[in-house]
């Protein structure tokens, strides 16, 4: 069953031109949605900040031949109200796998591009929501995240930020297991994808969960996921941060499906 939010319900108190462009935004993946066999939206919620609530957008992506074993993938954006580029990133991408279902064949894809939704729609104060531990989390989108993860099992998480000031290329850090189990010919990331950028890539530790996003709580998982985090420089254009987003993480969803059939055939 298709689900299309009555988005004047989400208004800001502070309405703002980002505000106004997220929305629009949002309308058109809503709408996409209702037309679309690959793409389907069932937001989470309601999320609370004082008398008023607005909804957790949430949509889901089944490429061609998916099924109930397919691998999951959590995308995650939006952290902070005041920095709404990754969200548009991230919901460019779903537009772009709807019209090019192949690019996620076999995979079954959830997008959060507003995770701070209470500061995007209701006006709440920047919480810091991308330093939380979600294990213990006072933010009531950590919490339906939290439940999310725990019933879905996702196999991967991928985090779409940007960087902090002062840093001039894309980082590209991946965390987790699979890193352990990556070979020369199945990189997730490799250097032809990423020539047209000055990018940094980065491995974390397989053994040492982050303090903070969903694998703080891996621990806890029955799957024990990864998570690949990019992080954009603050100083480039709308156009190249989305253009970037868009073209690392398609290619990264290609080279994760080779990854996939290889890890069948082990």
């Amino acid at each position: 069953m298709k689900f299309r939010p009555q988005l004047r319900g989400h208004e800001s108190a502070d309405a703002n031109p980002s505000a106004d462009l997220l929305h629009a935004h949002l309308s058109a993946v809503y709408a996409l949605a209702q037309n679309s066999s690959h793409v389907f939206a069932s937001p989470l919620g309601p999320v609370r900040f004082g008398a008023r609530h607005a909804y957790l957008p949430r949509f889901v992506f089944f490429g061609p031949h998916a099924s109930d074993e397919s691998w999951r993938l959590a995308f995650l954006a939006g952290f902070d109200r005041r920095d709404l580029r990754p969200a548009h990133a991230v919901l460019a991408l779903v537009q772009r796998l709807a019209a090019q279902a192949d690019t996620g064949h076999g995979l079954h894809l959830t997008f959060f591009p507003v995770v701070d939704a209470a500061g995007a729609f209701l006006g709440a104060p920047d919480r810091g929501l991308a330093g939380h531990h979600w294990g213990r989390s006072p933010a009531p989108e950590i919490g339906l995240l939290e439940k999310e993860i725990r019933q879905c099992s996702y196999h991967g998480f991928i985090r779409v930020e940007t960087a902090p000031p002062g840093e001039e290329a894309a980082t590209i850090r991946l965390w987790g297991s699979v890193a352990d189990h990556l070979v020369p010919d199945l990189e997730l990331i490799t250097t032809e994808d990423i020539e047209a950028f000055p990018v940094r890539f980065e491995v974390g530790p397989a053994g040492g969960n982050p303090a903070a996003g969903p694998l703080s709580v891996a621990d806890d998982l029955a799957v024990a996921p990864f998570e690949l985090d990019l992080r954009i420089p603050a100083s480039w254009s709308d156009e190249q941060y989305q253009h970037a987003v868009g073209v690392l993480l398609q290619r990264f969803l290609w080279r994760y499906r080779a990854f996939q059939a290889y890890g069948q055939h082990l």
